[in-house]
């Protein structure tokens, strides 16, 4: 990917977008439209904005996702056992980082109310203690995501299986772990259900 990003960081993001949607029976909840977009576009596309190294993890012959993100400079990673949990997309993400990268900041790509601005603030918290872990969380300090990862734990995180996803280096690393507030709810709306789209799309778009 070409650099075109001024950061002293080299963080890379990776957006985690290989779960089934098992709970939007038959819908899938990346691909409904925010903003005028695919979430999964809108999302990738902040992500794009801010940063130079943008991996999105992927199931397997999910081609619908895949043009979701036609023409962006991002970098698809193909998650073969996605089935198996969220680690599984942690770890093949994980492996696919540049070398130059400091940290990670792992973004589930089912959060509507993320925002290129929320993306930036957790990169610049990175700038500031890049040994650090970062977790995002909502006005009223419910941690939540996107959580950033220095690079001296990516060894653990290819360690990583089953659907727990990085908890348990969360948990492992509790003391070190920095919270940056978002505003108001952004940290943690995730949407699994067509209830919850139809809900939200009520209560929060204009």
């Amino acid at each position: 990917m070409t650099r075109h990003h001024s950061t002293e960081s080299n963080i890379a993001i990776l957006l985690l977008a290989a779960g089934a949607s098992s709970r939007m029976r038959g819908g899938d909840k990346l691909l409904e439209e925010v903003d005028g977009k695919p979430l999964l576009r809108k999302l990738a596309g902040h992500a794009c904005a801010v940063c130079d190294f943008v991996l999105v993890c992927l199931r397997e012959g999910d081609e619908a996702r895949y043009s979701a993100l036609s023409g962006l400079d991002c970098q698809t990673v193909t998650v073969p056992d996605a089935a198996e949990g969220m680690a599984h997309s942690l770890r093949a993400g994980i492996a696919q980082l540049p070398a130059q990268a400091s940290g990670v900041m792992v973004v589930p790509a089912d959060m509507p109310e993320l925002t290129e601005q929320d993306l930036r603030s957790m990169i610049s918290a990175h700038e500031a203690q890049a040994d650090k872990i970062l977790r995002a969380t909502s006005i009223d300090n419910q941690p939540g995501h996107p959580v950033v990862f220095p690079k001296k734990l990516f060894g653990e995180l290819r360690a990583l299986s089953g659907d727990v996803g990085a908890r348990s280096v969360l948990k492992s690393h509790a003391d070190g772990v920095h919270f940056i507030p978002l505003p108001e709810r952004h940290a943690l709306t995730d949407l699994d259900t067509p209830e919850a789209w139809q809900t939200w799309r009520q209560s929060f778009q204009k």
